[in-house]
């Protein structure tokens, strides 16, 4: 077995992706957390492009999330995505599906004024609309196997969880199945412990900090 250390970040929800992925294989790892404003040298010697997470085996470092993640369901079981090449190209493409859906939730949390945050909430309404027409019984993306599109998916809803604090985007109105795989994930114990008791008020001080019209709901709601 290699050694294991992820270099992370408490907020980036790709990280996310891999110690959920890790957590399921029910692998050791260490954990280095970097401060992406004050990126220390040895972490931009070894980062290509100064993001995270970057898994360290032994001596090799590797970097962006797909390969982290495809990496580890190569080399360590449980086998994570569908053996299928069909179905695993299909979960493949659906991780991408979230990708952009976090692109989009960026693009919602900076937005400066109503009407562009009303913009983007729609985008995002008509991707969850999109998800609910795919998802079929449950509990997770696949029925009953966890996969790392759930491993994808889990942060995202974990944004809402925070955001739901102040604002309800509607986005699980009328999308019972949805609604559901949310809970279900959200209860994932992997998916649960891959971030620090405190994210939930760290992600509220971020978004303050973007200077939008959600971190205004957010300071709105701290002076109510």
């Amino acid at each position: 077995m290699p050694k294991l250390e992820l270099v992370s970040h408490a907020l980036c929800p790709y990280v996310q992706r891999a110690v959920i992925a890790l957590t399921e294989k029910g692998v050791p790892f260490s954990r280095t957390v970097v401060d992406l404003d004050d990126k220390p040298d040895w972490f931009r010697a070894i980062s290509p492009l100064g993001k995270v997470p970057l898994l360290k085996v032994d001596s090799q470092v590797l970097f962006e999330s797909a390969a982290i993640v495809d990496y580890l369901d190569e080399t360590l079981e449980p086998r994570l995505h569908p053996v299928d090449p069909i179905e695993r190209a299909q979960h493949r493409a659906w991780i991408e599906v979230s990708s952009t859906i976090l692109g989009d939730l960026w693009q919602l949390y900076t937005a400066k004024d109503t009407d562009a945050f009303e913009a983007r909430r729609q985008v995002l309404d008509g991707r969850f609309a999109l998800l609910e027409e795919t998802l079929e019984e449950g509990p997770f993306f696949a029925g009953d196997r966890f996969s790392l599109v759930d491993a994808a998916f889990g942060p995202i809803f974990r944004y809402l969880d925070v955001f739901d604090r102040v604002v309800d985007l509607g986005a699980f109105e009328s999308r019972p199945t949805l609604a559901a795989w949310r809970r279900v994930l959200a209860a994932r114990p992997s998916i649960r412990d891959a971030v620090a008791p405190d994210y939930p008020d760290r992600l509220a001080a971020f978004v303050r900090r973007q200077g939008g019209h959600l971190g205004r709901l957010f300071d709105r709601a701290d002076a109510a």
